[in-house]
């Protein structure tokens, strides 16, 4: 058995890019309990308000099924009595049953940073958690810095260690703070802790400054720490911290460790999207596990090997982390990967027509498509190979202008004219931009007949030139991204006027749209 300590809250808002409200630290934490963490790190109160705000809310609106919720701080101040420290007064307010403290475990950032003794500061440890345990806390110890001052001083970073646990401390946490350790050495020092202290129940925290955050959690396991420290998709200052959302699948399925139980693995993607979601970044579609990208298969070999044995070419079945494999269409794919991906949206085809439509695809990639970025422009494209026509509008004409006013706002607005049903709309909309307003008009112009229109929003949009060379008459990609809520697909556009695109790919997404309300 493994434990995990989850500190998305507290490491990983460190990120830069992340703020995240109270609301949102309190839906992070209801998501990660539902994941079935045991330890859920919430902030550092008394040092951040709104930290001190969550940890006062969540005791009143918080209902963990799974997690302890951990109050995070420091030792106290050095020269100073625990019991009169202000800081360790807010961690007591924050009324949780485990509260984490961290000390210097590098005698370098004792007598630098701090500016005091080697022995002060095993008396700030010793005398912070004897404190707390007093008052009835259960205490972990983060060692920050453990593993630099292991390399420079093994004797001090010991003593750290042998007084934290000594004093009561549950956990001690071996801190690779600066993130530079690699698998050996970190293996190493976790043994060689454990040769020295084997009472010590250990804890490994690592940041992934040198790319071997996960790895490093591994081989820390390896020899034997209890507990291990992340974040979900890797958040955290600088380059981040260990991934939970690889850690965990890594333990549990390759590993066989009960780190938390199986069958709540196959909620780790929806969980790694959701909180991405909350915390504005958008998630990196080759992440391992979670990914989009994850389980795609796009060339020719490996999409026909997967539709005979769909472990070919995928080391886990993609539904123990609740994913799912995907083929890609490109100019790459072969026959089978195109009937493989039209059995995916639910559309049967035979041989002769997926063969046309691998012709299709492989000219439209010539013309500067990329059709594998677009599932849902493909998935028109498979409709119409079969004879299939979108019943839903018919263009007549649309007129898009942009216009900077003397105060210098600038405003956009569309004109469309289209047939829905017999008869014919004309709708006119603003947008911060054309493309906002080409896309606001059209669904504007279809909510009368179609008022699920309505519920379709534009999410990502993005332009590339194709033949910069060829200067304002290049022909440009447009790329787009529409979601209905719940689901979300791409469609593309190419053309030598930008607007053109924009539209094929916009009115192309509010087809998929309705094909999928309606």
């Amino acid at each position: 058995m493994v434990e995990i300590y989850d500190t998305t809250l507290r490491d990983g808002a460190q990120r830069e890019g992340i703020s995240l409200t109270v609301e949102e630290k309190l839906r992070i934490a209801t998501l990660l309990d539902e994941l079935g963490v045991q330890y859920i790190e919430g902030g550092w109160p008394g040092a951040l308000p709104k930290d001190t705000e969550f940890f006062a809310r969540a005791e009143k609106e918080l209902d963990l099924e799974n997690a302890t919720l951990v109050a995070f701080g420091s030792t106290r101040r050095a020269g100073e009595a625990a019991a009169e420290d202000p800081q360790l007064q807010a961690l007591l307010d924050a009324n949780t049953e485990v509260i984490c403290v961290v000390g210097k475990a590098w005698d370098y950032h004792v007598t630098e940073a701090l500016q005091t003794t080697l022995d002060e500061a095993l008396a700030m440890a010793a005398d912070t958690i004897s404190f707390l345990r007093s008052e009835g806390k259960r205490v972990f110890f983060d060692a920050e810095h453990f593993f630099d001052g292991y390399r420079h001083n093994p004797e001090f970073a010991l003593a750290v260690v042998r007084t934290a646990g000594g004093a009561g401390a549950e956990r001690v946490i071996l801190c690779d703070t600066n993130g530079g350790g690699l698998p050996d050495s970190i293996a190493g020092a976790v043994a060689a802790v454990r040769r020295a202290l084997p009472e010590a129940d250990l804890g490994i925290h690592a940041h992934n400054d040198s790319g071997c955050a996960v790895a490093n959690t591994l081989a820390a396991v390896d020899e034997g720490v209890v507990q291990v420290q992340g974040c979900i998709n890797g958040y955290g200052e600088r380059t981040g911290n260990a991934d939970l959302c690889t850690v965990l699948p890594d333990l549990v399925l390759k590993r066989g460790i009960e780190a938390i139980p199986k069958e709540r693995l196959t909620r780790l993607t929806t969980i790694s999207h959701l909180i991405a979601d909350l915390v504005n970044i958008t998630l990196d579609a080759h992440h391992p596990y979670v990914g989009t990208s994850a389980f795609a298969h796009k060339a020719g070999l490996h999409t026909s090997a997967i539709a005979r044995r769909t472990d070919a070419y995928e080391h886990i079945n993609p539904s123990e982390v609740g994913n799912t494999a995907r083929m890609v269409v490109s100019e790459m794919a072969g026959r089978s990967t195109v009937l493989g991906k039209a059995r995916e949206q639910g559309l049967d085809l035979d041989d002769e027509t997926a063969a046309a439509i691998l012709a299709t695809v492989k000219d439209l990639e010539a013309q500067g498509y990329q059709i594998e970025a677009a599932d849902g422009t493909f998935e028109l494209l498979v409709r119409r190979a079969s004879g299939w026509e979108q019943p839903f509008f018919e263009l007549e004409s649309f007129r898009v202008f942009t216009e900077r006013r003397l105060d210098g706002e600038v405003t956009a607005e569309a004109t469309i004219k289209v047939h829905v049903k017999g008869e014919r709309v004309v709708a006119t909309s603003e947008g911060d931009g054309p493309v906002n307003a080409l896309d606001r008009a059209l669904r504007q112009a279809l909510a009368t007949a179609y008022p699920e229109v309505m519920h379709l929003r534009l999410t990502d949009y993005r332009v590339r030139v194709l033949d910069p060379s060829a200067g304002t008459a290049a022909v440009t990609r447009v790329l787009l991204e529409m979601s209905d809520g719940r689901r979300a697909w791409g469609t593309i556009g190419v053309h030598e006027n930008i607007i053109e695109a924009s539209w094929e790919a916009v009115a192309d997404g509010v087809v998929v749209g309705l094909l999928r309300l309606t």
